[in-house]
Formats: structure tokens, sequence, C-alpha cells
């Protein structure tokens, strides 16, 4: 029975059941896993490509008559050469980069600008690194039959059917004029296929850019649940940035060590010992030319009061019981520290006497 829930306790601390911590979301976001859909982007490229042939098709157009025009107007009539044909090159690449640019530079901005409304701004080469396990048949073959593989099918064979959908709304709404085309000039039938086009695409861009948003919200869902932790897990981070517990109190136990040590060498400067007499013992110290008041340079609780008062008759210091007066002061009062002024004249009558032991004073 003892066994069993062993195993059961086994399996509840290992499930991921808890919400990730900052510093597992922040680790995460290094190694370039956030949540972000790929569909956004591709929608803002879209519609990004669409606004462009809306404001500059005609432009474009321009330009693409243009070439025509030289070819069919200058150079057909060029002798080939190596020098002709270097020039035919180059002016040719240069008009081809003039129309393409802005579609790749619209392209460059919206695909960002899609990725930075996602996750921010985040730079990172993680997802480059050559791994072993990308390679890996068995893995890529789970990957491709797995639940994850079947819900991006249905999702792009929705996506497929919705925004094909929609184009043939696009098309069946202007079918009349669409048949009619034959009647048309040239010029027209271009200005209305090009209207009908445009209509195509910003329907089916921002369909598209509908659908990512749901995605997003899919993806973040996935990440989310793939970034939970366990209890365990959670355990070994807060080890991992607050430290073992058993370090931590190996150190203190160091440093209460060490600390004993400096009271201990510094004992034989003191005055006189305050006890209670078990719990507390306090060394005072004051020197009437350099200190403005007493000072405290050693104090113990319990084992530690006894050590001190052990070490303070081998020194035959004088040692005091003022139970009211030493634990006023080990509460109010650090080891460096000046006796405060409440409890000054009560020091003070215990210096006197001391002094008067000494022979200090008459």
């Amino acid at each position: 029975m003892q066994k069993r829930l062993s195993l059961d306790l086994q399996f509840f601390a290992g499930e991921k059941t808890e919400k990730a911590t900052p510093q597992k979301r922040q680790e995460s976001k290094r190694k370039g896993q956030v949540a972000k859909s790929p569909e956004v982007s591709a929608a803002m490229i879209m519609l990004g490509g669409v606004l462009l042939l809306y404001f500059l098709g005609g432009w474009m157009l321009e330009q693409i008559m243009a070439v025509y025009q030289i070819n069919f107007s200058q150079f057909i009539d060029w002798e080939w050469s190596p020098q002709n044909i270097r020039t035919l090159f180059e002016q040719m690449t240069f008009s081809g980069m003039k129309i393409v640019a802005p579609i790749m530079l619209i392209g460059l901005v919206f695909g960002v600008l899609g990725n930075y409304i996602q996750v921010g701004p985040l730079f990172t080469v993680e997802p480059l690194k050559a791994k072993l396990e990308r390679v890996n048949p068995i893995k890529g073959a789970k990957r491709i039959f797995s639940i994850r593989a079947l819900v991006e099918l249905a999702k792009s064979l929705l996506k497929i059917a919705i925004i094909s959908s929609a184009a043939f709304g696009v098309l069946w709404l202007g079918k009349d004029e669409l048949f009619s085309l034959s009647q048309q000039s040239i010029g027209q039938s271009l200005s209305f296929i090009g209207s009908l086009v445009f209509q195509m695409g910003l329907v089916a861009s921002l369909i598209l850019l509908c659908l990512s948003v749901l995605d997003y919200m899919y993806q973040k869902y996935e990440f989310e649940k793939g970034i939970r932790m366990s209890k365990q897990d959670m355990k070994d981070e807060f080890k991992k940035a607050e430290g073992d517990p058993l370090i931590k109190s190996k150190i203190k136990e160091r440093q209460r060590q060490m600390s004993m040590n400096r009271m201990i060498q510094d004992l034989p400067n003191a005055d006189v010992l305050i006890t209670n007499p078990t719990h507390y013992a306090i060394a005072i110290k004051y020197d009437a030319e350099t200190m403005e008041a007493p000072m405290v340079i050693a104090m113990g609780k319990d084992h530690l009061a006894l050590k001190i008062k052990e070490k303070a008759k081998e020194l035959e210091l004088v040692i005091m019981e003022n139970k009211p007066l030493a634990r006023a002061l080990y509460q109010q009062v650090e080891i460096g520290d000046h006796v405060p002024e409440e409890l000054f004249m009560a020091v003070a009558e215990v210096l006197a006497y001391v002094y008067r032991l000494k022979g200090k004073i008459n």
C-alpha cells in the first residue's frame, strides 16, 4: 500500500499541471520557443501585396509595358554582340528590379510586422542550430502522423474551403460583367479583371487574417500547454535560483561559525559580560577617549551564550547577571552597534561598578 501511494505521489509530482514561471518563459523565449502562428505573417504579407497592387498597380503595369515597348521597338533591331548583350542584360535587370523591389520590400515589412505583433522584439539563432533529433526518422514519422499534424491538415483544408468559397462569391457577384467581356474593349476588360482580382485578393487576405487570429489563439493554447511545469520542475528551478537548501544551510552554519570565531577573538577587549544568566550573553566595550557610547562586541543566545561565558571565565572578565538589561540589549542591538540611548544609563551603571572593581575609579 505504501509503495502504491509512493508511486502515485511520484506520478502526480511529475505531471505537468502548473503554469510556467517567468524564468521558464524567459528561457523558452531565449530558445525561440514562443506562441506564434505563421498564418499571421502570411496574412499580413498577402494583405500588404494586395494594397501594393491597389496603390502601385498602375505604375507597375506602365513599367512592364515600357519594357515590352523597348524590346520590340529598339532591342529587336540590335546586332548580337557581347557588348549589346551586356547592355541588354543590365537594362533588363534594372527594369526588373525596379518592378520587383516594392513587392519584396512590402513582403519584408509586413512579414516582420506580423512576427513583431505576436512576440515583440526577439532575435535568436537557437532555432537555426543543427540538431540530430530533427533528422531522426522515427521522431519525424511521429510528427507526420501526430494529432498536431492532423489538426494542421484540417486547418489547411478549412482555410482552402473558406477562401475558395469567398473567391467564388466575388466572381458570382460579377458574373454578368464577366460574361459580357467579349463585347468590351481590351482596356475595359483589363480594368474589370484587375478590379475583380483586387476584390478577391482583399477578401481572401481579410478572411485569412481573421483565421490567423484564431490560429494564433490555438497556438498560444498549445504553447502554454507545452511549457507547463510539474511540481518537481518548480522545486528544481527554485533550487537552481535560490541554491540547494542543504548547501545554503551549510553556508549559514559556516557563517555562524566564522561570526562566533570573530566574537571570541574580540572578547578579550570587552570590559564586562552581561548575562541572563543562561539564555543571553552580551559583551560590552567602552573607551571614553575614542567612543561616544559603549559598543556591543559579542553577543549570543542559549548555546552560543554558554560558549561566550566559558571563554569570558577563561579570560577572567567581569560577568554580571542582569536579566532585563541582557534581554533588552539582545533584542535591540546588533554586534558592532552602540548601546541605544534608552539603555545607556543602565549600561553606564554596570560599567561604573566594573571600573570600581578594577580600581579605575573611586
